[in-house]
């Protein structure tokens, strides 16, 4: 692959961390770090499986991660009893995660806000709270970055392995990929996101595909949204955007 994505949609690795305590059910007070290690890691390896134009804090962040690991996975060192207690290797990334959550839930309530002075007349498009309303009336919201890699990683497992040993002639390119998935989603309202890869005869394409749709999402021509965390991924058009096909 030598197509790189570089995506003003792309959250930080704080947002991935909640993303997975949040999706696990996990007590932020209590994180079992060589889980969220683990799945951190996994999505590290699909975003450069992607080629996406990955921050260095990523990668700072799993080497925290992997630091915190090995710190929790030595024996405890015997202290005497007026010796203060050890600070647990869990603490400050806690710390920084309960700060990053309250900014970003703050920042969440002033764009509601907004949104509410915005809507006193009912209109198609982004509602509050990054909702969105289909022209059916159907409500949704936005899908995280996230939640597209997750769905992406149940699609590459359904991949037949030997998919992935077979040498097979490129015949798609990104931009193939983004003129199919837009004049499908002009004769189709919405598509389930499992629906665009149902074609696919390799990994190579599964991955195109992927990187189209980042691309139309990048350029807000569709959108990508659930009807509840973590629930199914539908893509849609934009509502707020009417433009000739491409």
């Amino acid at each position: 692959m030598t197509y790189k994505v570089k995506l003003q949609i792309f959250d930080g690795p704080l947002d991935l961390l909640l993303f997975l305590i949040k999706k696990e059910k996990i007590d932020i007070y209590d994180i079992p770090i060589a889980k969220v290690t683990g799945q951190y890691l996994e999505y590290m390896e699909l975003m450069q499986l992607l080629d996406l134009d990955i921050a260095g804090e990523f990668i700072v962040m799993a080497a925290t991660l992997m630091h915190i690991k090995s710190k929790m996975l030595l024996p405890p060192e015997e202290k005497a009893e007026d010796d203060p207690e050890e600070e647990d290797p869990r603490e400050e990334l806690v710390r920084k995660l309960l700060e990053y959550k309250k900014y970003k839930d703050a920042a969440a309530r002033l764009k509601e806000l907004k949104e509410n002075a915005k809507e006193l007349f009912v209109r198609k498009g982004e509602g509050p709270r990054g909702k969105i309303f289909t022209e059916d009336g159907t409500e949704y919201f936005e899908a995280s970055l996230f939640d597209l890699i997750s769905s992406f990683r149940k699609v590459l497992n359904e991949v037949p392995k030997e998919a992935f040993h077979q040498v097979v002639k490129n015949e798609f390119t990104v931009s193939d990929k983004i003129h199919a998935i837009y004049h499908m989603l002009a004769d189709t309202p919405r598509i389930y996101f499992s629906r665009l890869f149902r074609e696919a005869r390799s990994k190579s394409e599964v991955i195109v595909t992927f990187l189209a749709v980042l691309e139309l999402m990048k350029a807000r021509e569709i959108l990508a949204v659930q009807q509840e965390s973590f629930g199914e991924i539908e893509m849609i058009r934009n509502p707020e955007l009417v433009k000739a096909p491409v």
